[in-house]
């Protein structure tokens, strides 16, 4: 692997402020600590900083020499409200919350990019380092994008990435195409009339409509959707009745789930079909439903010029350890709304095995330290790379 020799000497420094980062994780929306160490930063190195944008967002600037292109890089900063139980001397001071995602790794290793980049000045552009609140699932990117975020700082491409556990520290993937699944919820309540549980014919029991309305909702994925096209129906909330009274059959069933696809095509297939299959159930049973299906964040899909140029970049830095192959994940990113608004590619960088359950929102999660070395060069040399000095 190779990386700049001016960013070894950093490293102490970040290493310290990631750790510091993930002992005070804040939720989305709430990342004022984390902001205000972000901004301050920023602007010890010497950039233009603008500060609440999405509420609790930041975007440093720097613009070297006379080059036109401007460029877009994006880190989340939010953490997951789940308590840690690692064992750690860093380990979450806040009860409740925790950095189980390595947002506090995508943080830092931004910030020591801006550094590097503002001592060296080694390229001709502009570059907004844009640090996101609110990405685990409260619309942070969404908000800034509402608010002006590429009419305050036009790009002419943005750049997203994410740690991966399971790939090394010095590996790296980067695949043209779709990268993330799109993350919409969906919510069906059937409306029966309840009835005592030992005379179910004086009723109509919401409870068994819904038991055949879930085991009907896989025939979308398996009979449905194209076999050749990714998707994803789950069920996963389900309140009906008390179980305190167990000889009550009652009048309401509430369901709620997930819905993930790759492309808009399947994307509305699944909204239309999930809701055909509720009014269905509803009319077989003679029941009333209720229905709702909500876009929440669309599927991240890396653009064939942003993808080439970052793995020029990656290719400078891991040599032969880049992936040009690698699945794409079925969780959702809001970077999706970047994407929408500059052409954009998102990249996987090794976070190291993923043992012990340390996967992304697990209780044992860690961002891996030896990571941050890579991912400094990788922001640093793709500036250099894509604005490069005329």
């Amino acid at each position: 692997m190779s990386f700049p020799d001016e960013i070894e000497p950093d490293l102490p420094f970040l290493t310290s402020l990631r750790r510091n980062l993930h002992a005070h994780p804040e939720l989305g929306f709430e990342e004022e600590r984390t902001s205000g160490i972000v901004a301050t930063l920023l602007e010890e190195a010497g950039l233009t900083v603008h500060r609440g944008l999405g509420k609790t967002g930041v975007v440093g600037t720097l613009q070297v020499g006379n080059g036109t292109r401007r460029i877009g890089l994006r880190a989340d900063m939010d953490a997951l409200a789940m308590p840690e139980k690692g064992n750690r001397p860093y380990k979450s001071t806040i009860p409740g919350k925790m950095h189980a995602c390595g947002h506090d790794g995508h943080t830092t290793m931004l910030i020591g990019a801006a550094r590097h980049l503002a001592a060296k000045r080694g390229f001709s552009g502009t570059v907004h380092f844009i640090f996101q609140p609110a990405e685990e699932g409260r619309g942070g990117a969404k908000r800034m994008v509402d608010e002006g975020l590429f009419d305050l700082f036009p790009c002419d491409a943005v750049y997203g990435l994410h740690n991966m556990p399971g790939l090394a520290a010095d590996e790296m993937a980067v695949v043209e195409g779709p990268q993330l699944a799109s993350s919409d919820s969906w919510r069906v309540t059937f409306r029966g009339t309840g009835t005592h549980g030992a005379k179910p014919h004086l009723g109509k029991d919401p409870i068994t409509a819904a038991a055949t309305f879930i085991s009907a909702l896989q025939t979308i994925v398996g009979r449905v959707v194209d076999p050749l096209q990714p998707a994803v129906v789950s069920a996963c909330s389900l309140q009906a009745g008390d179980p305190k009274a167990l000889n009550v059959i009652p009048d309401t069933v509430e369901i709620g789930g997930t819905a993930r696809a790759y492309t808009p095509e399947v994307r509305d297939q699944l909204e239309e079909e999930i809701g055909r299959l509720a009014h269905g159930t509803a009319a077989m049973f003679n029941i009333a439903v209720d229905y709702q299906f909500e876009r929440r964040i669309p599927p991240v899909v890396n653009d064939a010029d942003a993808t080439a140029r970052a793995l020029q970049a990656a290719t400078t830095v891991f040599g032969e350890n880049v992936l040009t192959r690698f699945p794409p994940s079925t969780a959702g990113d809001d970077f999706a709304f970047f994407g929408q608004n500059a052409p954009g590619c998102y990249v996987w960088l090794g976070n190291g095995p993923a043992a012990d359950g340390a996967l992304h929102h697990n209780t044992a999660y860690d961002f891996n330290d030896a990571a941050i070395a890579s991912g400094v060069a990788f922001w640093t040399t793709l500036v250099e790379q894509e604005l490069r000095e005329e």
